[in-house]
């Protein structure tokens, strides 16, 4: 796809986001089945169910897929998609490329050994191998704008107000 397929594709969406403003508002779900047998958690994607367990470093045996994992791939795939359309929008020539996320985690504060140590990621690194013969200072501007648009990178950012409840199944209080 070329950059005027792509405003052509996305131009009737931007005309009914700014003609109606709650339309643009889409609520994106996921769910997971807790294991019977295992300390996992059955997650549909979609396009396929995911089993994801404790990291080695908890105790787990790395036979399924650690959230944290998850977490790094879907920056990964966010970051990658918006690079391309920014580039795409932009007339930016990109041959190829690559997108690499990693993170720090203490396993400590998850295990509960120091509760000073922290629950989650310390630090995330975002790195992109461009293969382009674009200047630098075009270079600089995809990234920019990739950093702008990229909805997991701007969620890790700018956390929202995240609430977690509890029902019972069987609907005891």
């Amino acid at each position: 796809m070329d950059s005027a397929g792509l405003r052509e594709l996305q131009a009737p969406l931007k005309e009914k986001y700014r003609n109606q403003p709650e339309a643009a508002v889409v609520t994106l779900r996921a769910h997971g089945d807790l294991a019977d047998d295992a300390i996992a958690c059955r997650v549909e994607t979609g396009r396929a169910l995911i089993e994801a367990g404790l990291h080695p470093a908890t105790g787990g045996s790395g036979l399924e897929a650690c959230s944290g994992d998850m977490l790094l791939e879907a920056l990964v795939a966010c970051a990658g998609v918006t690079l391309k359309a920014v580039a795409t929008a932009i007339d930016f020539r990109l041959r190829g490329g690559s997108v690499t996320a990693e993170g720090d985690l203490d396993f400590r504060g998850t295990l509960g050994v120091d509760r000073a140590a922290p629950v989650g990621f310390r630090e995330i690194r975002l790195a992109f191998t461009l293969d382009t013969d674009e200047p630098a200072d075009r270079r600089e501007s995809l990234l920019r704008l990739t950093e702008r648009y990229c909805v997991v990178l701007q969620t890790l950012r700018t956390p929202p107000m995240v609430e977690a409840t509890c029902a019972s199944k069987g609907g005891a209080e």
